[in-house]
């Protein structure tokens, strides 16, 4: 890995030069095809932040379908019955639980996620990529795939889909900072835990919570945040 990324252009094409960049330490990412951009790499940082959380929240794999730095849909690998399937266009498939949780992702919103940039919380397996390949997606990333899946792929977009690694154990700097208009901004990064013990106090006068409600209200809180 290295401490520095050249990208084609910024967010238009007259946004000239433009780079990712480390000022200590390595890039915590690798391309493995394609050549993202600069929009293709907030999707892909910004959904892997997402899918993350959810593994961490939910001990269940996640996937994140991005657009324009926005969740079009994100989701964890429940199980789904033959009509869900049908509703999702993946009926003719064998879905792993990664695969799963993408399905469901994706399946979310299916106009918003058309060109999306696919996140992934676990190593994407043959049964994901072909999932993947037969989407209209700009690229995706993930802590690792296995060989066969980097091969199908690779073979999307005339061998120009964007396939990214990211180190599972990277771990960002407490403090972030952002510039606008040449004004450089700073703050604590967005920590909250979302875990049980924050949707433990139950306001209602029925106090009980199925673990799939618990999950589910997880599930939505980290996206909103």
């Amino acid at each position: 890995m290295a401490n520095e990324l050249e990208l084609k252009y910024g967010c238009n094409p007259n946004q000239k030069p433009a780079r990712i960049f480390m000022k200590d330490g390595e890039l915590p990412i690798e391309v493995l095809n394609g050549r993202p951009g600069y929009i293709n790499l907030l999707d892909a940082f910004n959904s892997w932040q997402l899918v993350k959380e959810l593994k961490e929240a939910t001990r269940l794999p996640a996937a994140a379908s991005f657009k324009h730095v926005s969740p079009a849909g994100a989701a964890v690998a429940v199980e789904m019955n033959d009509t869900l399937k049908k509703i999702y266009f993946v009926d003719d498939l064998e879905l792993s639980p990664i695969a799963t949780a993408y399905a469901r992702a994706r399946g979310a919103d299916r106009m918003s996620s058309f060109g999306d940039f696919i996140a992934l919380s676990d190593v994407c397996d043959v049964s994901t990529a072909k999932l993947i390949k037969r989407e209209v997606s700009d690229g995706v990333i993930a802590p690792g795939y296995t060989e066969e899946a980097l091969e199908i792929l690779k073979q999307k977009k005339k061998g120009n889909y964007n396939v990214i690694q990211i180190d599972p154990e990277y771990v960002p700097a407490p403090l972030e900072h952002k510039q606008v208009f040449g004004v450089t901004f700073e703050q604590g990064r967005q920590e909250l835990a979302i875990d049980d013990e924050l949707i433990s106090n139950i306001v209602t006068e029925n106090k009980e919570l199925s673990e799939e409600a618990k999950r589910d209200m997880k599930v939505s809180l980290i996206i909103l945040k």
